[in-house]
């Protein structure tokens, strides 16, 4: 098997498997995602899957893909079970994700594509980790080591590494080892709910 279409199926098992406690936490109500997050994700991660595609990724776009369409399941499930803890910040950050996306479909430039959704997608973790130093329990650690590591085996999947198709991807790893991090640190010092499951 091609070396690059390994990297990018292992890609898309390892974010089905990430995903599969994840979804599971929040049918229990013991994960409760940020919709503002989880909107602004499904928005900027479409359109660096796009991007990507016409940058050449090749491969690479499996992963991409497949995390677009699990992105907008999460957000779909957030309207219902998602966290109410919604701040005027929160607010401002959605409302500036989506006029930068509107400057971008004006444009219709690619590379300033990539460094907008890429800048967006940054900012969209602001809430998700506003909650999570709050409420450290109120994450899924296995779900963000997992799209971490997804992310990685996709920057190795891409058929080539550009300004068109790398950044976003170096992006998502960082990031969302941040999350880990951050939950598995505030989880020393924050006392864990009172509940009959907690997360793993």
């Amino acid at each position: 098997m091609d070396s690059k279409l390994f990297f990018a199926v292992t890609a898309v098992i390892v974010l089905m498997i990430g995903y599969g406690p994840y979804f599971k936490d929040i049918f229990r109500n013991a994960t409760k995602p940020h919709a503002y997050t989880w909107l602004i994700w499904s928005i900027t991660q479409s359109t660096a899957t796009a991007a990507a595609f016409y940058g050449g990724a090749t491969w690479g776009v499996l992963g991409l893909l497949a995390g677009t369409i699990l992105v907008v399941c999460v957000f779909l499930l957030s309207l219902a079970y998602g966290t109410k803890d919604i701040t005027r910040s929160d607010t401002g950050i959605l409302l500036l994700a989506l006029s930068a996306i509107g400057v971008w479909w004006l444009t219709q430039n690619p590379f300033l594509s990539v460094v907008m959704v890429t800048a967006i997608d940054g900012f969209g973790y602001i809430p998700t980790l506003r909650k999570s130093w709050l409420e450290p329990w109120s994450e899924t650690l296995a779900f963000w080591l997992a799209t971490a590591v997804a992310s990685v085996l996709t920057i190795l999947s891409l058929g080539e590494i550009n300004w068109l198709t790398a950044p976003y991807l170096i992006v998502l790893a960082t990031l969302n080892t941040l999350v880990f991090s951050v939950c598995v640190l505030r989880r020393k010092s924050v006392p864990k709910p009172n509940r009959t499951e907690v997360l793993v």
